[in-house]
């Protein structure tokens, strides 16, 4: 079979791990046999990060930004562990949250569900899309450690000279500081994103934060969110029949535990981390969650809403048999190869896109599936494989597919 061509390449960034692991088996394995692949490649491993003082992760964000279309594997935010272990000469900030901050745009995570697995929350019906912001928080925040008694002050001196401060706290004792921001203009992207996302899927949107609390800081996103709907989306949502409204969060996670699904639930930076985890567990697994960047003039980065997979790797260093979940990884790689295709019109790629998601569909189906999704499947006959054999798996009815 003559491999599918493409015109622009997708910005391809490697990544930590046993996602590395499985990035390369999935290339190998789903991806070159039959794709013509043009990728620009970055290799986000946390060696080559430190390695490059992190310019590699800055500089595959700003190729996001010139070709439109990135797919990006797991990797590692280091901490102090992960200092000692990789010998690093700092400790670099999170690839995912550098590369959020310069695409300025939003994460959208959904789960991949299939008839067997069904959600822990009963009445799920639909799944439920979290629309993540994407820019600081608590991701670009600063932080200090106060070792003696004192004052801690926020402090701002705008260009004209003008000074606003306030007290933060009275240290009687040690003490953590920490400082947040964001940006009008990072919100209203958010909110745009989000409204739009609405509108392209036919879906309501929900947003929560915690402005009876943070009056000045979440306050100032619900202000935003309520100005672009009024001037911007109202009319296009009546006429679709879908609807936005703004809760507070801890009303919101009652809400969505009552409901049916089918919506979008917008959230900052941290609530949406935090939820999508809950979700996807709630849905089946971490492993099934899909996570698309989408920037506010339309450039997407794909990835994997989990993390590098650490237990499972560090047996794969000992020969230990995995059966790691590729699946989220796998629709990234389809995610970005079907948004290519749309992009440069290339409808065998989009068809490729689909039919790779199908295969992976046809084999979960017939109860193949990885440690995490056997003990969860109903009505099939549910048989564990390792990940090369769930990939191999998938391998053969894609050929069908395409045959």
């Amino acid at each position: 079979m003559e491999k599918i061509k493409m015109t622009t390449p997708v910005v391809e960034m490697d990544g930590d791990e046993m996602t590395r692991i499985l990035w390369k088996m999935i290339k190998d394995e789903l991806i070159l046999p039959f794709v013509d692949l043009k990728s620009e490649y970055y290799d986000l491993g946390l060696p080559n990060r430190d390695k490059t003082a992190d310019q590699v992760t800055i500089d595959s964000a700003n190729a996001a930004l010139k070709y439109g279309v990135a797919v990006k594997c797991a990797t590692i935010t280091p901490n102090a562990k992960r200092m000692d272990e990789y010998h690093l000469h700092k400790m670099w900030k999170s690839p995912n949250g550098t590369i959020r901050s310069i695409m300025d745009g939003t994460v959208f995570r959904a789960p991949i569900t299939i008839p067997s697995i069904h959600p822990v929350v009963k009445n799920w019906e639909k799944p439920i899309t979290i629309a993540r912001h994407a820019y600081g928080d608590v991701y670009k925040s600063v932080e200090l450690y106060a070792d003696e008694p004192g004052t801690a002050k926020i402090v701002f001196q705008g260009k004209s000279g003008a000074v606003k401060e306030a007290v933060i706290h009275d240290f009687q004792g040690p003490g953590v500081i920490q400082g947040m921001h964001n940006t009008e203009k990072s919100i209203r992207s958010f909110a745009h994103s989000c409204f739009k996302f609405a509108v392209d899927t036919k879906q309501d949107l929900w947003f929560a934060t915690k402005d009876t609390i943070s009056k000045t800081y979440d306050a100032k996103f619900r202000e935003i969110f309520e100005e672009v709907y009024e001037k911007e989306y109202k009319e296009t949502f009546e006429k679709l029949g879908i609807t936005y409204f703004y809760t507070l969060i801890d009303d919101a996670v009652a809400r969505v535990i009552r409901s049916k699904g089918g919506f979008i639930w917008a959230c900052k930076n941290y609530d949406g981390d935090v939820m999508s985890d809950m979700l996807s567990t709630a849905f089946g697994s971490l492993a099934m969650m899909t996570s698309v960047l989408v920037s506010p003039d339309g450039k997407y980065e794909y990835e994997a809403a989990h993390g590098t997979v650490t237990r499972h790797y560090y047996r794969y260093l000992k020969g230990e048999e995995t059966s790691t979940n590729p699946m989220a990884t796998i629709f990234a790689w389809s995610g970005a190869l079907r948004k290519r295709g749309e992009m440069d019109n290339l409808d065998a790629l989009v068809n490729f896109g689909n039919q790779l998601e199908g295969a992976c569909f046809d084999t979960l189906n017939e109860g193949i599936a990885t440690k995490d999704l056997v003990g969860l499947m109903e009505g099939v006959e549910a048989k564990q494989v390792n990940s090369k054999e769930f990939i191999a798996a998938i391998r053969e009815r894609l050929e069908k597919r395409l045959a």
